[in-house]
């Protein structure tokens, strides 16, 4: 699951306005004070990698982050911490100031939104309940967050926990001992646990805002960017899996069709008059070397289905993965 971690009122300009002149009592309509509260947090990051020893990694263009993950997580010998941080420059959206001028010619400043290419600090760490995580916090005001987790991985370690034995896929279960205990485990799994790893990690981790701004209000929300969900299927030949898919594939091709994208979202679609809901309605099947997928796209959102063999067992277990990834507009 991929959230976006942010500061619902500092999304647009009047908020940042606002943030600016009632919070930093500042009566200038500028982004330009921002700029030591990000030179401070970019501090404060290096300086928590110095304090606790964690291990500094500045990404290169075309370096598979996994990558550098996993051969951290190789040499992690603690049930919890922070394997490293990591800092990328991408582009992102942020706030500038820019200057225009009236119907006099007198030039004053005006707060946009734009685009930038800014550093982006990856926290990957191992959580007792989460495992392996990362939140990825962008250097420029609002200062937004992605958080990146598994809910499988949560299960596992439930399941280690309730003394429950079981045999572990990279998303899901073999075999367990107990699978009536297990289902158990992953009804449990909700909101209040995801945003309690947010928060866990938020205190530990340098923060952006201060004391006085969570107080002010100034805090961040978690919402839903992308989710993953799959149907585990063990199979004794991986052909098995790449037969079924297909199956899978001719059965859903109409699935992107108005009457259906009805059902999936359970929404009433209009296709004509001045509130017709906007398309495209269509349905899209992708090969990438000789893997398809099914892509469904509706307003800002999409749906991608795919077969993926996991690398874990022997048994050549292999699931059709369902990957909404709902663009959130703030």
């Amino acid at each position: 699951m991929y959230c976006n971690v942010y500061v619902p009122q500092l999304q647009h300009a009047g908020g940042l306005l606002g943030y600016v002149q009632r919070q930093l009592g500042l009566p200038i309509a500028s982004t330009a004070p921002l700029g030591k509260i990000t030179d401070a947090f970019s501090a404060a990051m290096r300086g928590f990698a110095r304090d606790h020893q964690v291990p500094w990694v500045d990404f290169v263009k075309g370096q598979r982050k996994d990558d550098v993950m996993h051969e951290h997580l190789a040499r992690f010998d603690r049930e919890e911490g922070v394997l490293f941080i990591g800092r990328a420059q991408e582009k992102t959206r942020v706030f500038r100031t820019e200057r225009r001028r009236d119907a006099h010619g007198d030039s004053y400043p005006w707060i946009v939104r734009t685009t930038g290419v800014v550093n982006q600090f990856y926290v990957y760490a191992v959580d007792r309940d989460f495992g392996p995580f990362f939140l990825k916090f962008c250097s420029y005001f609002p200062y937004n967050a992605k958080l990146c987790l598994n809910g499988h991985e949560w299960a596992k370690r439930q399941a280690v926990q309730a003394g429950i034995a079981f045999t572990a896929l990279d998303n899901g279960f073999a075999t367990c001992a107990d699978p009536a205990a297990v289902q158990a485990i992953c009804d449990r799994f909700g909101p209040e646990q995801i945003d309690a790893l947010l928060r866990k990690w938020l205190a530990i981790l340098p923060h952006p805002f201060t004391a006085a701004d969570r107080a002010a209000g100034y805090r961040y929300d978690i919402a839903v960017w992308q989710a993953e969900f799959s149907l585990t299927q063990v199979l004794d030949r991986p052909i098995s899996g790449r037969v079924f898919f297909e199956q899978v594939i001719r059965d859903n091709l109409d699935a992107g069709r108005p009457d259906q994208v009805a059902l999936i979202f359970d929404r009433q679609l209009k296709r004509t008059g001045p509130r017709a809901t906007p398309g495209p309605f269509r349905t899209r099947v992708i090969t990438e070397g000789v893997t398809p997928s099914l892509h469904i796209d509706y307003k800002h959102t999409k749906i991608k289905q795919y077969h993926n063999c996991d690398a874990r067992s022997h048994a050549m277990s292999e699931y059709v993965g369902l990957e909404v990834q709902p663009m959130l507009k703030t």
